[in-house]
């Protein structure tokens, strides 16, 4: 017997998606699997690294604890949304590269979604708060240097 799917509405990176899924899928499912926007990383699927960070209605998520039906009409932004229309890339993510604020770049994508909204939340005063805001972004090659630069590099930037 098929199980029962539900009609879900996202609008991903300015694109409207109608999709027929599982009630159970969650939204990291959905992107990475249904639109396969893979750029959302799967790492502990229990809430606890960060590395499927997104945002919705330009608010931060883990997209592993969201069911994709309760992101239904709701924005959703992914690392694949950040950049220009014309390619080029947003200013966090060419802080990161300036500020080699990555290794082996698995949770690139969730840091640089997080480090967007610290910046947005307006956390982003001193080191010491940048690094609370983004504990929950964790780095298992100890990045995190270049990450407080890179976004102390943004916030600064946009301060003037």
């Amino acid at each position: 017997m098929a199980s029962p799917t539900v009609s879900v509405a996202l609008r991903v990176n300015g694109h409207a998606h109608t999709l027929d899924l599982d009630p159970r899928t969650t939204l990291l499912d959905a992107l990475r699997e249904h639109l396969g926007l893979t750029g959302t990383k799967v790492g502990c699927n229990h809430g606890t690294c960060g590395a499927c960070t997104v945002h919705v209605d330009g608010r931060r998520q883990l997209a592993c604890l969201v069911l994709a039906a309760a992101a239904s009409g709701r924005i959703i932004t992914t690392i694949e949304g950040l950049a220009g229309a014309d390619g080029t890339p947003h200013p966090m993510q060419a802080a990161f590269v300036a500020h080699d604020a990555l290794q082996c770049g698995y949770c690139t994508p969730g840091q640089i979604m997080s480090a967007v909204a610290c910046i947005e939340e307006g956390h982003a005063g001193d080191d010491a708060t940048i690094r609370e805001y983004m504990s929950g972004n964790l780095c298992r090659c100890g990045a995190y240097p270049g990450i407080v630069a890179a976004i102390r590099d943004v916030a600064s930037a946009g301060a003037d």
